[in-house]
């Protein structure tokens, strides 16, 4: 978020945890991007802040990480003094989670493999309508296709995007009877090494598709820990997975920081994946 944006995020945050009866003295900026995180103390909460169209994708992420907890998942908890839930201040809709101080910059890949196992084996335990990984492309194509939501996208990556989106969906889309319920987005920075071990973070991107889906997101050495993974599939997922990031970044309304950097490196990003 840019500044201003982000200083009413801020108080959006502090308000509705101090509203609850959550002591609120200082607030620190933990991740700023389309959405910010922000750590309240000395209440210790972590506070997630969207713009109020967000809305829905909050509270499916609330219901999400209800259910998980309570299947055993390596997932963050909702904060446990307040009713679980999303709340609706200054224009943002703020959840409050539990904070967890990060113990170690990274995880293992052995270690990062066997808490994907856990979480998949939690998400196949739960029963949770959740959309396909296709209709998160189906969305990016909209985006990139309609030059008024991607005006600054040049003819030439216009058509580049829009043909890789559409070809590595139908290719990998084909096949779903290994379909389940995945995490979505678990790249390393949705991955806490925490005292109580490594946690995914950042749910509201729930969706269907194969495990390899999400082994895209991680480091290439983690697909190699995880039983029975395809590797060529995963090769073809995280060149999906680098596209759909692109179109994001190329939408007009996009708002994460430093987003000019992020178009040029989407695109080399995706070229480099094709080509691999």
């Amino acid at each position: 978020m840019e500044s201003s944006e982000l200083r009413r995020a801020v108080e959006a945050g502090r308000a509705t945890a101090a509203e609850l009866g959550l002591q609120v003295d200082e607030v620190a900026v933990v991740h700023n991007s389309d959405r910010v995180a922000l750590r309240l103390s000395p209440c210790e909460v972590l506070a997630r802040v969207a713009p109020l169209e967000h809305l829905a994708e909050t509270q499916f992420e609330v219901e999400v990480a209800r259910r998980l907890v309570d299947a055993g998942a390596p997932v963050a908890e909702l904060e446990p003094r307040v009713d679980p839930g999303a709340h609706v201040r200054g224009g943002f809709a703020v959840s409050l989670w539990t904070y967890y101080a990060p113990v170690a910059p990274e995880v293992a890949p052995a270690d990062y493999a066997d808490v994907f196992l856990r979480h998949h084996a939690a998400l196949r335990g739960i029963d949770l309508p959740a959309p396909h990984f296709t209709d998160r492309v189906t969305r990016a194509l909209g985006e990139v296709d309609d030059r008024d939501r991607s005006p600054e996208l040049t003819d030439a990556d216009r058509a580049f995007l829009s043909g890789t989106l559409g070809g590595l969906s139908a290719a990998i889309g084909m096949d779903r009877s290994g379909d389940q319920l995945l995490h979505g987005e678990p790249h390393p920075g949705n991955l806490l090494h925490t005292a109580a071990g490594p946690l995914f973070i950042d749910l509201a991107t729930c969706c269907r598709g194969p495990v390899e889906f999400d082994l895209a997101h991680a480091p290439e050495e983690v697909g190699t820990h995880y039983p029975g993974a395809d590797p060529g599939l995963i090769h073809r997922c995280r060149a999906l997975n680098w596209a759909l990031f692109s179109a994001w970044r190329w939408r007009r309304d996009d708002r994460m920081p430093d987003r000019e950097h992020w178009r040029a490196e989407g695109l080399r990003r995706v070229r480099a994946s094709l080509a691999g």
